[in-house]
């Protein structure tokens, strides 16, 4: 048995909508879910008939159709009734089914995932974007699970759609974060390990997924939605790289307010300006252009400085916006250390947001940094760690 029991590094502070969701959750099963579950139904009721008249030839025949009737509860008819049926699908459905679970293990193995890999989306998203995320791509998932499963009307329930956005998410931002496991194959092994954060969300999609979803044909009738954890995880994927590019898109306020362009002296060329020391016109002019133009504008070099003149000004957002630009624009040769450490160190100091920060002086190790670099990029390292409750370990690819 492998169960993961947390991740490294996390950001400091409370997770508020990450824990406001577990707790959801659990009111749910514990308001709904259990008084349901032991109460008989009610077969005079319309969603009783509606039950017997649209799920017949999803009972077996004879006396078992009959034994698994007896056995329903009134918990069954309200999942019929507010979990998201693909041949009957209505809107309020899509989201209420986010929040009911099929049984304790279901709710704890959702919950406990979202507790681990929760909180560094938050953190990067903020509280109520990483809600909107949570809730858009938990709607995605059940829309693509019912690509493959038109015409029923079995109920969807369960948050691991929406958990599995938060996957994707996570996937994409956090490829250096390690997650720990406990190995259990008693009585032979019992251990608790350190695993690269990317390699177990790989096996959770292609191996306890995408697999079984091309096997089962689609997953409908397996009991589990494959499709729907599918989907989940696509659409964290989607969204995140939908964000970074936002991100270095981002023309920072500061520079979008100052006096026209045309009442600075020439020559007005970013390139210009930042040789004859004017960094403030070389700013202005710089996120004046569109950001996919940024690219030919300066060397690395010459975009380092301009990061490094607004970082020592103040403007560290618009300073991370040119660090992400020219690892954007320059994606191998001399440079990317330099941008990595800068915005790592933004993300750390004036940002606190330590994982992400993580992942950028890491990667900086990785590019041949000169000494004092590597220096600054191990001190960062260190910093991160001195704020984990446990030790980080880092593996190598």
């Amino acid at each position: 048995m492998l169960l993961p029991l947390s991740d490294a590094p996390n950001p400091r502070g409370l997770p508020a909508v990450t824990y406001g969701l577990i707790a959801a959750n659990v009111l749910v099963y514990l308001l709904i879910t259990v008084p349901l579950e032991n109460r008989r139904p009610d077969w005079n009721a319309p969603a009783a008939r509606r039950y017997l008249q649209e799920m017949r030839e999803y009972l077996p025949p004879g006396p078992a159709g009959l034994a698994a009737i007896r056995r329903l509860s009134a918990y069954d008819l309200f999942v019929f009734e507010h979990g998201y049926r693909p041949a009957r699908p209505e809107l309020a459905d899509l989201f209420t089914s986010m929040f009911l679970h099929g049984g304790f293990l279901h709710l704890f193995g959702n919950m406990l995932f979202l507790w681990i890999y929760g909180d560094n989306v938050e953190h990067r998203l903020g509280r109520l974007r990483f809600l909107l995320a949570y809730l858009l791509t938990g709607a995605a998932a059940t829309l693509f699970f019912s690509l493959f499963a038109r015409g029923s009307p079995v109920p969807l329930v369960g948050a691991s759609g929406a958990i599995s956005g938060v996957l994707g998410f996570y996937f994409r931002w956090f490829p250096h974060n390690v997650v720990r496991l406990l190995v259990l194959f008693f009585p032979f092994f019992m251990n608790v390990v350190a695993v690269p954060a990317r390699l177990v969300l790989g096996v959770y999609l292609l191996l306890d997924n995408l697999l079984p979803f091309l096997l089962t044909g689609g997953g409908s009738g397996s009991g589990v939605a494959y499709g729907a954890h599918i989907g989940g995880f696509l659409a964290g994927l989607v969204l995140a790289g939908w964000w970074d590019r936002r991100e270095e898109r981002a023309g920072p306020h500061e520079f979008r307010q100052r006096a026209p362009l045309d009442a600075a002296p020439p020559p007005l060329t970013v390139r210009g300006a930042l040789r004859s020391g004017d960094f403030e016109t070389a700013a202005r002019l710089y996120f004046s252009l569109p950001p996919e133009e940024t690219a030919g504008e300066l060397s690395p070099w010459e975009a380092l400085r301009l990061a490094q003149w607004l970082e020592a000004e103040g403007h560290v957002r618009p300073a991370l916006t040119v660090y992400r630009r020219i690892l954007r624009d320059h994606p191998a040769g001399p440079g990317r250390a330099e941008a990595h450490v800068g915005a790592g160190r933004i993300l750390l100091r004036h940002l606190r947001q330590p994982a992400s920060a993580y992942q950028h002086f890491l990667d900086a190790l990785d590019n041949d940094p000169p000494p004092e670099v590597e220096a600054e990029a191990r001190a960062g390292l260190e910093e991160i760690a001195a704020l984990q409750k446990l030790a980080l370990r880092r593996f190598r690819g």
